[in-house]
């Protein structure tokens, strides 16, 4: 992998690493349309590193409280009833899924998924998901002429069998095109969680997932020594830089605005895809960067 690749890969990941358009798809987009290697499951994983760092900086009040209340609780009883300690057992249950499933699913997470056909369709049935559940968001929150506004939920109401079920949904972005914030804001909004509150708990839950993944697959590259280093590290600090302005604004733009411009794009995106491969003009497969 060249200096320039890197520096395109890492503002690719960076841009749409909290987007609900799938970052691992685009990288894996990216590559293909440049005609060059598919940067692979490792570098995706160890450039999230990046990524979630920023999550952790953008929102480390809420870690900092959330890690504080859950260890008090673990000695004080009376703790166990605080929002933050209990948010603390919410991402633990909601990291189970995508942990169970990244394990067992390994081969197939490297091989099989990554066939851009598997992508577009995943980016069409994704973003048709969360059309429904942004419409259905956007009539709880507008009434009608006979229906008044519906109050969605936040946070504070969030129970392990909800935490579970975005955990699920999370899982479902070990498929590229996916998109692990789009699978779990579609499902918070499904749930009828406010959009805020669903995008901040996708955050959340989020950090142990991608940093255990990237942790893993770290170590897995010093062992075998198949990452080209120089260029890894590189782009997992244009991630970070890029990816901490890009939660900023978005956070800010889920408050009042739709989630149908993301939609209109994954659908189009994944019927250009399907198309090009029809006409042979891309691959489905591509050959992993061997470093």
């Amino acid at each position: 992998m060249s200096w320039f690749e890197s520096l395109i890969l890492g503002l690719v990941q960076g841009l749409t690493e909290f987007l609900p358009i799938s970052s691992s798809a685009h990288l894996r987009l990216t590559a293909a349309f440049s005609g060059w290697e598919d940067p692979g499951a490792a570098f995706t994983a160890i450039t999230q590193i990046g990524t979630e760092a920023a999550v952790l900086i953008y929102f480390r009040k809420d870690i900092v409280n959330i890690i504080s209340a859950w260890s008090r609780s673990l000695v004080n009883k009376e703790m166990r009833g605080d929002h933050d300690a209990q948010m603390g057992w919410l991402v633990i249950v909601g990291s189970i899924p995508i942990g169970v499933l990244g394990v067992t699913l390994k081969d197939q997470i490297e091989g099989p998924f990554r066939d851009l056909r598997l992508t577009a369709t995943m980016l069409i049935v994704m973003g048709i998901v969360l059309g429904v559940a942004d419409r259905l968001a956007a009539r709880d929150e507008a009434g009608g002429k006979h229906r008044a506004p519906k109050q969605r939920k936040t946070l504070d109401q969030l129970t392990i069998r909800d935490g579970l079920i975005y955990g699920i949904c999370q899982a479902m972005a070990l498929i590229p095109g996916v998109s692990r914030s789009g699978a779990t804001i579609s499902g918070g909004l499904l749930m009828g969680y406010k959009r805020e509150a669903a995008a901040r708990y996708s955050f959340l839950l989020a950090i142990p997932a991608v940093l255990a993944s990237g942790g893993y697959e770290l170590k897995d590259a010093m062992e075998g020594g198949h990452v080209t280093w120089g260029p890894t590290i590189f782009a997992t600090v244009i991630a970070f830089v890029v990816g901490y302005a890009v939660i900023a604004w978005f956070m800010k733009f889920i408050s009042t605005k739709s989630f149908m411009p993301f939609v209109w794009y994954r659908i189009a995106l994944g019927i250009v895809i399907i198309v090009l491969v029809s006409m042979g003009e891309l691959s489905p497969h591509a050959a992993e960067s061997s470093g």
